[in-house]
C-alpha cells in the first residue's frame, strides 16, 4: 500500500516536471500567456533573493522587474535541457550585482538571517535583538562580494554548494571557503561590537 502511493506520488511529480517544462517550450515560442504563469510562478523567489542581495525592497523591485524583462528578452537562448530555477537564479544574481554596482546598497536583516546563520541572539537587558540584527547587518555589508553573495545563497536561500559554485563562476571548494571565511568574520565583529570573547 505504501509503495503504491510514493509510487502515485512520482507520477505526479513527473507530471508536475512536465507541465513545467511544457510551461517554458511554450514560453520560448513567445507565448504571453505561458510568460505570464512563468512570472507568476517565480517572482517570489526573484524578489526574495533580489532583497537578501540587495537589502531594499526598492532595489528588490527594480531587480525583479528586470530580470523578467532580461528573461522575456532572452529565453529563447535557454537550453531546455537544463533545469530552469538554477538559471533564473544566474539572472538574478548577475542583475543584483549590476545594480549594486551603479548603486551603493546597504544591508537590512531579520531574524531568519540570524536563524540561518546560526546566531542565537544574546540575552542582555541592554542589548535588544533588534541592535544584534543590526550588528549582524553591518558585519555583512563589510564582507567581499563574493562572500556576501556566497553565504546569502548558501546559508539563507538555502542552494546547495554546487549551484552556488555554478551561479558565482567559482568551484566548490572556493565557495565552501567563503562561507566559511564569511562566518567567521560575521562571528568576529559581532563579538567585537557586543564585547564578547
Amino acid at each position: 500500500m505504501q509503495s503504491q502511493a510514493i509510487f502515485i506520488q512520482m507520477v505526479s511529480l513527473e507530471e508536475k516536471e512536465e507541465q513545467h517544462y511544457s510551461l517554458v517550450a511554450r514560453a520560448k515560442t513567445g507565448d504571453i500567456n505561458a510568460f505570464e504563469q512563468l512570472f507568476t510562478r517565480y517572482q517570489n523567489q526573484v524578489f526574495r533573493t533580489a532583497f537578501r542581495l540587495l537589502s531594499s525592497r526598492e532595489d528588490a523591485a527594480d531587480a525583479t522587474q528586470e530580470v523578467f524583462l532580461k528573461l522575456h528578452k532572452y529565453l529563447h537562448n535557454f537550453n531546455e535541457e537544463r533545469q530552469f530555477s538554477p538559471w533564473l537564479y544566474q539572472v538574478t544574481v548577475n542583475v543584483c550585482r549590476e545594480i549594486a554596482a551603479k548603486r551603493k546598497v546597504t544591508l537590512s536583516i531579520d531574524e531568519e538571517i540570524c536563524a540561518a546563520l546560526s546566531f542565537t541572539p544574546v540575552i542582555d537587558k541592554q542589548l535588544d535583538q533588534e541592535q544584534e540584527r543590526k550588528i549582524i547587518a553591518e558585519a555583512i555589508q563589510t564582507l567581499p562580494e563574493k562572500e556576501r553573495a556566497a553565504i546569502i545563497l548558501r546559508d539563507i536561500e538555502g542552494l546547495d554548494t554546487k549551484e552556488v559554485a555554478r551561479l558565482l563562476g567559482s568551484s566548490e571548494a572556493t565557495v565552501r571557503s567563503q562561507i566559511s571565511m564569511a562566518r567567521v568574520k560575521i562571528k568576529k565583529y559581532r563579538d567585537r561590537k557586543l564585547n564578547l570573547k
